[in-house]
């Protein structure tokens, strides 16, 4: 799914991942066979588990991944339903809290939790803090679509309602770092998501932003596409879609909510008679390419950009292979150093005049 320009450089460095094994809504159990499976892809993964001792021990002995791993014990859980602000008050005790905190001490790159979204950006955020330059972290996902990498960079999916112009900007320069180093997009294009693709569609500070995100093109090293409807969001015509976390949350809930009513509706379908059952005997082979394309467990996994550290936020009702997946995904971006290079290249895009000398793409 994910590769990196730059791979020569940590080969034979082990990556070690800060695992919230309490978090999301299957249990620890869940956690435990996804990191199994993707210790099996990538030799050099090593493991901090942070949860229950007692449980986590037999879980990892089970699929002997105890040489594998440290655990951390944690009494504490933070559940679907705690409040961010709650968590902040009495969650220092739990598996999430000391997860994040074993990337703030360096002992782990990443950090993977399947728990509460809010609850995990406002740990992230006090604990890790944002980096230089950043005014707003946000949440970016890899969105299927017909570009050559199979996805669409798209930011900011629910870390914070509100972005104004220049937030947006910052959105663009995270999202082409996220694509260049994460996907291998040398010069990502852009699109900044509205109403309408015209000039004079959309709110004044979304026509800002579309000016800034154009004039920062040639030092953040990617191309200004303009703006994009909700409907090009899937055609790779651009490789980032920059928006404010309240839209960007919209269209990801609905995109996954369509998503499933087309596998029931097609389920149902195919199920209906006699003749459509043989006919779907027939069509297996196209149905199954089109479930793994649609399936969402193949890139389960947002990352929270702009903080220090890498957090990679797992969706909570994922199974092993979607858990898998999302540590995959904070492997590669760990083995790339790219927190490192995204922040050099906000503060670079946002510091630099537009007719300076172009430095190396981070």
């Amino acid at each position: 799914m994910m590769h990196s320009q730059e791979t020569a450089d940590a080969s034979d460095r082990l990556i070690w991942i800060a695992v919230d094994a309490m978090g999301g809504d299957h249990g620890p159990a869940v956690v435990v066979n996804g990191m199994a499976k993707a210790a099996a892809d990538h030799p050099d993964l090593r493991f901090i588990v942070h949860g229950n001792s007692a449980e986590l021990q037999p879980l990892i002995a089970k699929r002997k991944l105890t040489d594998l791993c440290e655990i951390r014990h944690a009494d504490g859980v933070v559940s679907m339903t705690d409040k961010p602000s709650q968590v902040m008050r009495h969650g220092k005790g739990t598996s999430m809290w000391s997860a994040i905190d074993s990337v703030k001490s360096k002992k782990a790159q990443a950090c993977v939790s399947c728990g509460n979204t809010g609850a995990l950006m406002a740990v992230s955020m006090v604990r890790l803090r944002k980096a230089p330059s950043v005014n707003r972290p946000a949440i970016a996902i890899l969105w299927p679509s017909y570009s050559k990498t199979g996805f669409t960079v798209m930011l900011d999916v629910g870390a914070d309602i509100r972005a104004d112009e220049t937030d947006l900007l910052q959105y663009a320069l995270m999202g082409t770092s996220y694509a260049r180093n994460g996907l291998g997009i040398s010069v990502p294009k852009v699109g900044l998501l509205n109403v309408g693709t015209e000039d004079h569609k959309g709110r004044a500070e979304l026509k800002e932003a579309g000016h800034l995100i154009g004039e920062a093109a040639k030092r953040g090293q990617y191309v200004y596409h303009g703006f994009v409807e909700g409907s090009d969001i899937p055609t790779g015509d651009v490789d980032v879609i920059v928006t404010d976390g309240f839209t960007g949350n919209i269209a990801i809930k609905a995109a996954e909510g369509t998503a499933g009513f087309i596998r029931s509706s097609l389920k149902a379908a195919f199920s209906h008679t006699i003749l459509s059952k043989f006919a779907a005997i027939l069509a297996i082979t196209s149905l199954r390419r089109l479930q793994k394309r649609i399936d969402p467990r193949r890139v389960n996994g947002g990352v929270f950009l702009g903080l220090n550290g890498t957090v990679v936020k797992s969706h909570g009702s994922a199974d092993a292979t979607g858990v898998a997946a999302a540590i995959g995904l904070a492997h590669q971006l760990a083995k790339v150093e790219f927190g490192t290079k995204l922040a050099a290249r906000v503060a670079t895009a946002m510091e630099l005049p537009q007719d300076d000398e172009e430095g190396d793409p981070a």
